[in-house]
């Protein structure tokens, strides 16, 4: 092994960390044993290049080999003292230094080898699309139909997704003679791009359709009926399949995911499939009890109120609630009694309260036990 790591790199003691790397780039890339294949001597010198990188481009390690100098350093410790320097770690070392997995390398896109590519005139299906739909909550409760206009791109009428006028079609592309891609060489070094005159697909149109120019498709925005399930809530997503963007050279058409967003109901709350509804009562209805009307989803319906409910208190109604979107039974309608108190009494009324009040026991109403009459109070014109 070398003694100099610097000396290794070619480049200065006082080199920065940038001229490090750029340093390394090129030896590293020049003597890969993958570059060169059975030469040994290439394989000694890739493994010399990775241990002097190791220690000068870290901050600490190359501190300390600065401090101590080579024959110390490795003496110390330092990487690859004491040893040969393992093939691996040299090969891990360019692997993340130009973001490979593993120990490995594509070493067919440095120098423009490799043949596995995808078909570059192959299918490619179309894009995917979302629409956001709003809808009242009654729509979401029974369901309902919905037309959509949605701008996306469908196949050419014209030419049928071809991209040529009739009567015509495509050719190899002369400047990369059908295989869709350049490679562009700057020393050892060398990059692959798809074609500029093909796009990649590796073929040209001899005549471009004069309605999509060649595309295969054309940007439409034609009405969408699409049909809203009842039981939808906001945050479902329903997926139209095949009615997203049109696919390319016979791929097929992408799909389109609608997202519902429900707007708050006046009357319900929803939670889950079951609802909840406030429902006022009056006084004499809460105290001994009777039916009432209330709110449902499909209408008005009866309720008959216990005797002594209290404000506040929840009674259910099965299966009045939202339906359900996967099927099934539907939810349930919770109601919320709330006890209207009389307003305007008049002073006979009043008496009559402060009798009421004052006949009632423990048993009537513990809570009360111990309160002196308001109404009482009120007549007497007590504070």
């Amino acid at each position: 092994m070398a003694k100099d790591y610097y000396q290794t790199l070619e480049v200065s003691k006082t080199a920065s960390a940038d001229e490090i790397k750029k340093a390394y780039r090129k030896l590293a890339i020049k003597y890969h044993p993958d570059k060169n294949p059975g030469n040994k001597e290439a394989e000694e010198r890739f493994k010399e290049i990775s241990q002097a990188y190791e220690v000068l481009s870290d901050p600490e390690k190359r501190r300390q080999y600065d401090q101590f100098g080579h024959e110390a350093y490795t003496q110390r410790g330092g990487a690859g003292g004491g040893g040969a320097y393992d093939y691996q770690r040299a090969q891990d070392i360019f692997s993340q230094f130009f973001g490979g997995h593993g120990g490995g390398f594509p070493f067919e896109d440095l120098f423009g080898g490799g043949s596995h590519r995808a078909n570059p005139n192959g299918a490619v299906p179309g894009d995917d699309l979302r629409y956001d739909l709003e809808i009242d909550f009654e729509d979401a409760m029974y369901g309902a139909d919905k037309t959509l206009k949605i701008p996306r791109m469908a196949e050419c009428p014209d030419c049928h997704g071809s991209g040529c006028e009739s009567g015509t079609g495509r050719k190899t592309c002369p400047r990369c003679g059908g295989s869709g891609s350049q490679v562009l060489s700057q020393g050892f070094f060398s990059v692959r791009q798809p074609c500029p005159s093909c796009q990649g697909t590796g073929q040209i149109i001899e005549k471009p359709c004069r309605k999509c120019r060649g595309q295969g498709r054309v940007r439409e925005e034609k009405p969408l009926q699409v049909h809203i399930p009842p039981g939808v809530d906001t945050g479902t997503q329903l997926r139209i399949s095949g009615k997203g963007g049109a696919g390319v050279r016979g791929g097929r058409a992408g799909d389109l995911y609608v997202f519902v967003h429900v707007r708050p109901s006046s009357v319900f709350q929803r939670e889950g499939d079951d609802l909840l509804c406030e429902v006022p009562i009056p006084f004499a209805v809460a105290v001994a009890g009777g039916v009432v009307e209330v709110p449902t989803i499909s209408g008005k319906a009866k309720l008959r109120i216990p005797a002594g409910t209290q404000s506040g208190a929840i009674l259910r109604m099965k299966g009045k609630g939202a339906p359900s979107l996967r099927g099934g039974a539907r939810g349930n309608l919770h109601l919320r009694m709330l006890v209207e108190s009389p307003v305007g009494l008049t002073g006979e009324q009043l008496k009559l309260l402060d009798a009421f009040n004052a006949s009632l026991t423990a048993k009537n109403n513990p809570r009360q036990n111990n309160y002196r009459s308001v109404a009482g109070k009120f007549m007497r014109g007590e504070d």
